[in-house]
C-alpha cells in the first residue's frame, strides 16, 4: 500500500498492516469495551453513509461550500467514528471543547454555519439545544449517550444502505489531500475565536514527520491512555500517529479517573499538558509530606537527587549508585501509580518546569517536552526518545523533519513547511498578518540552544514594559516560581507599573500541612491567605526564587489568592493556559491595591 495521504486512510492502512482487536477502547458499565480495526471501519463507513442520507457532503469541495459538522464531547470511540465519517463525505469537522462557554459556542456554530452537531451527553445536549434557535444553519443534534429528547447517533447509522456505503467509498477515493479536514477554533488568551483551517496534507505530513522524528515506531503491542481533549490539535494529530503506528488507544473515563485508568490500562505512554503533570507531582509530594521518620527522610532524599538529574551529564559513580537506590525504594512506587509500563510521556501546550522534567526522568518516567501551535498542525519541535543526546531539559527539543525555521529581529519564531495551516476561516486579513510569504509567524519568542534545541522564552504578546521602560517576560519568572511546591499557580504583572508583582494561588493541601506543622490554625482559605505567618513564609519562597532574576524582573510584592483559577471560572483556557486579560480585569482591585501602598 502506498503511503496514505488523507487522515481517514489510517483505518485501511491499519487493517492491512496490523489489524487489531482493540484499535480503540472505552470503559462502559465498569468494563473496558474494545473496538477492532474492522469494527471501527464499519462504524465510520455506516455513519458516513447515514450522513449522506441527511444531505451532508463536500458539495463543491471548497472551504465555504463543504458542509460543517460539529462535535462537542469527551474523548470516546464515537468521537473517532464521527471524525472518520465526516472526512469521508467531504464535509468538514468543527470540534469544540466541552468547557467552551455558550457565547463562544454560538459564535463558532454561526461562523462556520454548522449543519449538524454530535454531543456526548445530557449536559452537552442541553447546552446546544438552548442555543439552537440562535443558530439558523443547525438542522439537528445527535447524542452519543441515550438522552431524553435527542436522537441517538445510531439513528444516523441506521440510514446507511449498501448503495450509500458504496457512494461513500467513491466520494472518499476522490478527496484530495489538499481538502479541508477540520476547522479548529482557538480561543487563545484574548479576543474572538479564530477558525484554523487544516487540510489532510497539513495534518498527515505532521503525523509522518513527528512519527519519524520522535520516533514512534510501528508497535502493535503498545497501548496508550488518551485524556487530553480530542478537539485540541495536539491530541488529534497524535491520535493519527497511534492509528498509523498500530498503537491501541484507551480513552480515560474522565480527568478524575485518570489515576485509576492508568493502573487498569497499564499504558506505554500518553500525552499531556504541564498543568496535569504538576497536579500528579503535587499529589505525590502531598503524600510524601504525610510520611514520618525514616520513610519521610528517604522520600525527600530521593526527590532532592531527582532535582539534580541531567540526562546528558553523568552525576558520577556515587550519584548514580544513590539514584539506583532511590529508584528501587521510592521512584518504583511512582512508576506503579502510572501503571508500571510508561516508556514515554509527551507534554506540550505550555512550558514545563525544568525541575519537574528532571525529577520525572530521574524516576525513569521519561517525559519529553515538545512545541507547536494549532496553526502548524501543530508540532514544530520535540525532544527525542532516540537517538541519545537529542533531549535537553528546558528546551522543546530539535525541530522535527520537514520544518524550516527563522527568527525575526525581535526573536519571533517563524516556520515554513507542509504543516502550515491553509489560513483562518473567513479571515483573510488575519491570515495575511500571520502567514507571510509562506512563513508562519507563531507569536512566540525563542532562541536555539547550541544551534539545535529550540527554547521558547516568551509569548510576543505577553511581554510587558514597566513604567521605567524595561521589558519583562513573565513566563520564565512564573515557571521558576512554580518550582516551589507551595505555589500552585502564579501570574506575574507589571505592565506600565513601577515594579513587577504577582498574583499567587497557594497549593492549599501543602499549605494546610505546613500550617499544622507550624502550629498556625487553619480555618478557611480566605483566612489562610491573610495570615501574617503564611505571608511571611511566602515572602521567603518568593525571595529565594527572585535570586534567579535581574533586579527589574524580581517580584517585589505579591497577593495570595483564595481559590484556584479554572476553566469554568474563566481564568484558564481549555488547554489550561492563563487568560491574562481576564485575570487582570477580574482582580483589578487586588492589583491596584498592591501598587497603592
Amino acid at each position: 500500500m502506498i503511503q496514505p495521504k488523507r487522515l481517514f486512510d489510517a483505518v485501511a492502512y491499519q487493517l492491512e498492516k496490523f489489524p487489531k482487536p482493540d484499535m480503540v477502547a472505552s470503559k462502559i458499565d465498569g468494563n473496558w469495551k474494545p473496538y477492532s480495526t474492522a469494527a471501527v471501519q464499519e462504524n465510520a463507513s455506516r455513519l458516513a453513509a447515514g450522513l449522506l442520507a441527511l444531505g451532508v457532503g463536500g458539495n463543491d469541495m471548497t472551504e465555504e461550500g463543504a458542509d460543517k459538522i460539529a462535535i462537542i464531547s469527551n474523548n470516546r470511540p464515537e468521537w473517532i467514528f464521527t471524525d472518520l465519517a465526516v472526512q469521508q463525505t467531504g464535509a468538514v469537522l468543527v470540534p469544540l471543547y466541552p468547557t467552551t462557554n455558550p457565547l463562544e459556542v454560538k459564535f463558532i456554530l454561526n461562523d462556520s454555519a454548522v449543519k449538524y452537531i454530535f454531543v456526548s451527553n445530557q449536559e452537552m445536549y442541553d447546552k446546544i439545544n438552548d442555543l439552537k434557535a440562535e443558530v439558523p444553519s443547525l438542522k439537528g443534534i445527535f447524542s452519543f449517550d441515550p438522552v431524553n429528547g435527542a436522537p441517538h447517533w445510531s439513528e444516523v447509522t441506521a440510514k446507511a444502505t449498501p448503495a450509500l456505503e458504496a457512494e461513500v467509498k467513491h466520494i472518499a477515493s476522490q478527496i484530495p489531500d489538499e481538502h479541508l479536514a477540520t476547522i479548529i477554533y482557538t480561543s487563545g488568551t484574548t479576543g474572538t475565536p479564530k477558525g484554523v483551517m487544516l487540510t489532510h496534507k497539513n495534518i498527515v505530513s505532521n503525523v509522518y514527520f513527528s512519527k519519524a522524528s520522535f520516533p514512534f515506531p510501528d508497535a502493535p503491542e503498545t497501548r496508550v491512555l488518551s485524556f487530553l481533549p480530542l478537539n485540541h490539535i495536539f491530541e488529534k494529530m497524535v491520535t493519527y500517529i497511534y492509528l498509523f503506528s498500530g498503537i491501541s488507544i484507551y480513552y480515560a473515563e474522565s480527568m478524575d479517573k485518570i489515576a485509576d485508568n492508568l493502573r487498569e490500562v497499564k499504558p506505554d505512554g500518553f500525552t499531556t499538558v504541564p498543568r496535569l503533570l504538576e497536579k500528579v507531582y503535587e499529589k505525590i509530594m502531598s503524600k510524601g509530606n504525610e510520611l514520618t521518620g525514616i520513610k519521610r527522610g528517604l522520600f525527600f532524599w530521593a526527590v532532592a537527587l531527582g532535582k539534580k538529574y541531567d540526562n546528558n551529564i553523568s552525576g558520577g559513580p556515587w550519584y548514580n549508585i544513590q539514584l539506583a537506590i532511590a529508584n528501587k525504594l521510592i521512584f518504583s512506587k511512582w512508576r506503579e501509580a502510572l501503571g508500571g509500563k510508561i516508556s514515554f510521556i509527551v507534554t506540550g501546550g505550555a512550558a514545563a518546569s525544568e525541575s519537574l522534567l528532571r525529577i520525572f526522568n530521574a524516576a525513569q518516567i521519561p517525559v519529553y517536552e515538545g512545541y507547536g501551535p494549532t496553526e502548524n498542525s501543530p508540532v514544530i519541535s520535540v525532544n527525542r526518545r532516540h537517538p541519545a543526546g537529542l533531549t535537553r531539559f528546558g528546551t522543546t527539543g530539535p525541530l522535527i523533519d520537514g520544518v524550516e525555521l527563522k527568527f525575526t529581529e525581535e526573536g519571533e519564531i517563524c516556520v515554513r513547511g507542509t504543516s502550515v495551516m491553509k489560513g483562518y476561516y473567513k479571515r483573510p486579513d488575519l491570515t495575511d498578518e500571520t502567514v507571510i510569504d509562506g512563513w508562519l509567524h507563531t507569536g512566540d519568542i525563542g532562541t536555539l540552544v547550541d544551534g539545535k534545541f529550540l527554547k521558547i522564552t516568551d509569548r510576543k504578546k505577553e511581554l510587558f514594559k514597566t513604567s521605567g521602560g524595561k521589558y519583562v517576560a513573565p513566563q520564565p519568572i512564573e515557571n521558576k516560581m512554580k518550582e516551589s511546591p507551595f505555589i500552585e499557580q502564579i501570574m506575574v504583572v507589571g505592565n506600565e507599573r513601577k515594579f513587577v508583582s504577582a498574583l499567587i494561588v497557594p497549593s492549599f493541601n501543602l499549605l494546610k500541612q505546613w500550617m499544622g506543622q507550624n502550629h498556625v490554625p487553619f480555618t478557611t482559605n480566605e483566612e489562610a491567605v491573610k495570615n501574617p505567618q503564611v505571608l511571611e513564609m511566602f515572602q521567603k519562597v518568593v525571595d529565594r526564587y527572585n535570586a534567579n532574576f535581574n533586579h527589574v524582573e524580581q517580584v517585589k510584592k505579591f497577593a495570595l489568592m483564595e481559590r484556584e483559577w479554572g476553566v469554568d471560572s474563566g481564568e484558564m483556557t481549555p488547554k489550561l493556559s492563563l487568560r491574562r486579560k481576564i485575570i487582570l480585569d477580574k482582580y483589578k482591585n487586588i492589583i491596584d491595591g498592591i501598587y497603592s501602598v
